[in-house]
């Protein structure tokens, strides 16, 4: 029986996270959203992830309006976001009043699905995030962070997956961040959920290991319902499969998307003359492009791997990367087996690199890594044995409750703190997710506003920092 397979365009959000460290300005998306409207596309993942954090640190620009801009141009495709379950965009729990009223207003601003995911896929941490997209009237859909290791089985992911379904979730994505998946992994996963779980399944997976279209095209004819891929330009390397490509290779199949090549062009040529742009500016590195194999060895993700190069060289230990990537899976199966996606990958890699060049485990402890052994994260996909958490947390309380429900409710609190610098009521979300880098936007939004002399500027003469 023929099956349209729907395409989620990555271009706007994961694609320039991962090739561009999230810097692509709305006023480059402006000239093409009307064409990207019309493609045929089932949704636009544009925003969540570190777009918001970007859009105040480094390009001045109000997270929300972006939203509100991209929503006004798109009137026919269904606008996406990604969602960190209880840390929200940030990197931490917040309290459930934020968390609602969050949703609450990302949904009011223009998103129609909201893909929820917890890095220890611990489904408490995602119960309050499901419920509060329901409740608004979006799509919850929530993505099982998968990664690798003797206890991640299909089973393991099956057991997830109902667990999913019985919190109310509208579809599933196996959300693949670090590249880990192979084309017969993905066939195998896909048949057991499938069989197993009566939802819509998304396949989401990177190029670093250069089997991403593979992998998209084992799982389509294992039954997956919808795939994500990013417009060729910004495809490839750390990104994803190019659209076209997978559009063309469905085309004429059961499986056909229903969208023309024709409708591509002039999408990819914008993104073609953007992407030179990029690299002529040095914000494509064109070694992000590279495809590395390797990935499957370490099974540490690209930016994991940079970011405990980075440490080692501070320490003067860069010729000990070899020996840290060994420790990687020895902290991992000490704590829990925690896939690594944040936060628990920066967690995970940085105990490593201090068990290495102290020359002795767990010598020196993280405050994050003692954290997420006691349970502040949530609970790990295994447990962790009780006299390794005595030593690591000494007479640290324990939590083996939901996190957040140790949290009081903050936003009050929050809206009090800045009064005078309320424009809007979403300002007081910015705000709750990153305080000072916040409120440095909020003064230059007002600085802007008013002008050097008290006149207001027009756009073309606002200052935007690289």
């Amino acid at each position: 029986m023929a099956k349209q397979i729907k395409i989620t365009e990555t271009a706007l959000r994961d694609a320039h996270q991962s090739l561009i460290a999230t810097r692509m300005t709305l006023d480059e998306m402006l000239p093409i959203l009307d064409k990207m409207d019309k493609a045929g596309f089932y949704s636009l993942e544009c925003w969540g992830g570190a777009t918001f954090d970007s859009c105040l640190r480094f390009l001045n620009e109000d997270p929300w309006d972006r939203l509100r801009t991209i929503k006004d141009h798109c009137k026919n495709t269904k606008l996406q976001m990604l969602f960190r379950g209880q840390n929200m965009l940030g990197y931490r729990h917040y309290a459930d009043d934020v968390l609602e009223y969050f949703v609450q207003r990302s949904v009011a601003n223009g998103i129609d699905i909201i893909r929820i995911f917890d890095a220890l896929n611990d489904i408490k941490n995602l119960q309050t995030a499901i419920k509060a997209a329901k409740k608004e009237g979006a799509h919850a859909q929530v993505a099982i962070s998968y990664t690798t290791g003797p206890v991640f089985t299909d089973e393991y992911y099956v057991e997830y997956a109902k667990r999913i379904a019985d919190a109310g979730a509208d579809s599933i994505c196996i959300k693949d961040m670090a590249a880990l998946l192979t084309p017969y992994a993905t066939e195998s996963l896909v048949k057991a959920i499938k069989a197993e779980v009566d939802l819509p399944l998304q396949l989401h997976t990177h190029y670093t290991s250069g089997l991403a279209s593979m992998c998209l095209l084992k799982g389509v004819e294992a039954g997956v319902d919808m795939i994500d891929t990013a417009i060729s330009p910004l495809a490839l390397g750390t990104s994803h499969a190019p659209t076209e490509s997978m559009v063309a290779a469905l085309m004429g199949s059961e499986f056909d998307t229903g969208i023309k090549l024709e409708e591509l062009t002039e999408i990819r040529d914008y993104f073609m003359t953007l992407r030179q742009k990029y690299i002529e500016s040095g914000l494509l590195d064109q070694k992000m492009l590279a495809t590395d194999a390797n990935a499957l060895i370490y099974q540490v993700p690209g930016g994991m791997l940079s970011n405990l190069l980075s440490q080692l060289k501070q320490a003067g230990k860069e010729d000990q990367l070899s020996e840290v990537l060994a420790e990687v899976p020895r902290v991992r199966e000490d704590s829990g087996y925690p896939p690594l996606v944040t936060p628990t990958s920066q967690i995970v890699g940085t105990q490593a690199v201090f068990n290495i060049i102290t020359g002795e485990r767990y010598k020196m402890c993280t405050k994050e890594f003692k954290d997420m052994v006691a349970g502040k994260y949530g609970t790990t996909p295994m447990p962790i044995d009780p006299e390794f958490r005595k030593k690591i947390i000494g007479d640290m309380e324990p939590v083996d409750c939901r996190p957040a429900d140790l949290l009081e409710p903050e936003l009050e609190k929050l809206r009090a703190e800045i009064p005078q610098w309320i424009q809007q009521e979403e300002d007081v979300l910015s705000y709750g997710m990153f305080q000072k880098v916040a409120l440095d936007f909020f003064e230059k939004r007002r600085n802007a506003q008013c002008g050097i002399n008290g006149e207001k500027l027009d756009k073309e003469n606002m200052i935007h920092p690289v």
